[in-house]
């Protein structure tokens, strides 16, 4: 028996206008192109089967898509477009609007978050690629990156080993897992049924730390300007 592999796709980039760590931070450059546009360009690249849009509440970054082309351009309601707006919210409201703008509707979403400018195009298509044979097992994959640090909390003001018995050496502890918001997949029944990127059954996909750097504060932006700059001239 030949198992039905997914078809249709639509990968959404949730790119809301405000942002109070990064002003902008959307369409902030990395070298010399909007983290948006890195987003489209990933997708694209990829060659994966996708329809692509960009959903936003801000003309300027709509403008900055249509500047660039190659994503239909969503503008949300005001009522998921706030400080406390949810990303599957975005998910869905843009499932909705290809419907009934377009026609189109899609067994799964793809969300790429502009924020991670080193996502490569053949890492989306391996991503994609993985969930769409392994549908059957799970709903949802998200990336995640390796990590060995030795995470500490705080108790009434004390703080504490989240893992006393862990090594000290670094190289002797068991890796944890990021979740990095790289890429997340998600089949559309399990979105609509769940309310969450990551479905009911998730299965994670490892990158590593560069593709995983995401860009939240002022420091990453930086960071990742150097590292452009680096590879530049390599």
């Amino acid at each position: 028996m030949v198992r039905k592999m997914i078809k249709s796709c639509l990968a959404v980039i949730p790119a809301r206008g405000g942002s109070k760590g990064i002003p902008k931070k959307n369409i902030q450059c990395v070298g010399d192109k909007p983290l948006l546009c890195y987003a489209i360009d990933s997708i694209l690249d990829s060659g994966i089967n996708a329809d692509i849009v960009v959903s936003t509440d801000s003309d300027e970054i709509a403008q900055v898509a249509f500047g660039h082309g190659g994503a239909y351009i969503i503008k949300r309601p005001e009522s998921i477009s706030g400080d406390g707006a949810k990303t599957e919210d975005a998910l869905l409201d843009a499932l909705d609007q290809m419907k009934s703008l377009h026609g189109k509707t899609y067994e799964a979403v793809l969300t790429v978050q502009p924020t991670s400018p080193f996502r490569k195009p053949e890492t989306v298509k391996r991503f994609w690629d993985e969930f769409s044979e392994k549908d059957s097992e799970y709903d949802a994959m998200l990336t995640l990156n390796e990590t060995r640090t030795d995470y500490w909390v705080e108790e009434e003001g004390s703080y504490h080993r989240l893992y006393p018995d862990a090594p000290r050496r670094r190289q002797d502890r068991k890796p944890l897992y990021i979740e990095n918001s790289c890429l997340y997949a998600t089949k559309v029944e399990a979105l609509r049924e769940t309310h969450s990127v990551l479905g009911s059954n998730v299965q994670g996909f490892l990158i590593n730390e560069r593709e995983a750097l995401d860009i939240n504060e002022p420091i990453d932006l930086i960071l990742a300007n150097l590292l452009i700059s680096e590879q530049a001239e390599s």
